[in-house]
């Protein structure tokens, strides 16, 4: 199956929000290739590390939020 990386890195996105604690901390507990690749376009800290979480930046912790309102929100 031809995959749209672009959708799996809005759904990975979404499912960050979910984690969300500390005010702009996610678990990273999701594929590393999706999270690398979040960090490539500047929506979240380097996931390389020990913490067992990322940090979104401002502009991927509005747009989590909002994927993840679109994505999973009740109509």
């Amino acid at each position: 199956m031809d995959i749209d990386e672009d959708k799996v890195d809005q759904a990975a996105l979404a499912l960050l929000y979910l984690t969300l604690h500390d005010g702009s901390r996610a678990w990273k507990g999701l594929d590393w290739d999706a999270l690398e690749r979040l960090h490539r376009k500047g929506l979240i800290s380097n996931p390389v590390g020990k913490a067992r979480s990322v940090v979104f930046s401002e502009e991927g912790l509005l747009e989590a939020e909002r994927l993840c309102r679109q994505l999973f929100g009740r109509k």
